[in-house]
């Protein structure tokens, strides 16, 4: 079984999602489309691969908007790739932007939440055994509006936490993050959002650090789960 993994920048890798997805007997290539160098200049070329190659896509977070100007060298070639890959049969599993792109890409959109989110929280959840209640981080300002066919599984207060279409997922959360992925956000710009809505990095990295056990081994049920829901495993 082969996994594409879509690293929207090179700050935010898999994780434990990927680690399990190893470990799960996947062979995973992971597509960085921004490289570190291009961080504050994303508007990169890049051509996305063919659906057939895969037997799972994995679409990960990324710092921009779906609709922002400055991925449109790339942001629409990644839509028209995630359609056709659902459309083909092939499960999507879109976590944060990769979930905003997901829902997009079929039929749905995006839009600016009523305020952002940044760090640790419980969602609501009908399907527990999928989705289950967390904690989960956020770090989002952005949230999905629902494809058609959509089934919302979970939310919070301020935007849609979970929608499942057919064999493929989308979670607004980030079950991939570790404390050295939140270290390398909060040194690229994380630390100054945070302390813009009244947050202290240090104790949102405290907890992270506290909370790393016991969250790896949720994304580890949370990706058996979702191969399960997609009929993979």
């Amino acid at each position: 079984m082969r996994a594409l993994v879509i690293e929207h920048d090179a700050f935010s890798p898999i994780g434990p999602v990927g680690d399990r997805l190893v470990q799960r007997g996947f062979e995973v290539e992971e597509l960085v489309v921004v490289p570190p160098e291009r961080h504050l200049d994303p508007g990169v070329e890049i051509a996305f691969p063919e659906p057939e190659e895969w037997d799972l896509v994995v679409a990960m977070g990324a710092p921009w908007s779906v609709d922002e100007p400055a991925i449109g060298s790339w942001i629409a070639g990644e839509l028209a790739m995630l359609r056709e890959v659902h459309g083909a049969g092939v499960p999507v599993l879109g976590i944060c932007f990769g979930g905003q792109a997901l829902a997009t890409a079929l039929g749905g959109g995006v839009e600016r939440a009523p305020r952002p989110e940044i760090g640790w929280g419980e969602v609501e959840t009908e399907e527990p055994s999928l989705v289950g209640p967390g904690p989960w981080f956020q770090y989002h300002y952005d949230r999905w509006i629902m494809p058609p066919g959509g089934v919302e599984i979970a939310r919070n207060g301020v935007s849609p936490q979970a929608f499942r279409i057919g064999r493929s997922l989308g979670v607004q959360f980030h079950p991939e993050l570790t404390v050295r992925e939140l270290e390398s956000w909060l040194a690229i710009g994380g630390e100054k959002d945070m302390r813009g809505l009244g947050l202290d990095p240090g104790a949102v990295l405290d907890q992270t650090r506290a909370l790393a056990p016991v969250a790896e081994r949720r994304a580890h049920r949370f990706v058996d789960a979702f191969l399960r829901h997609a009929r993979l495993k």
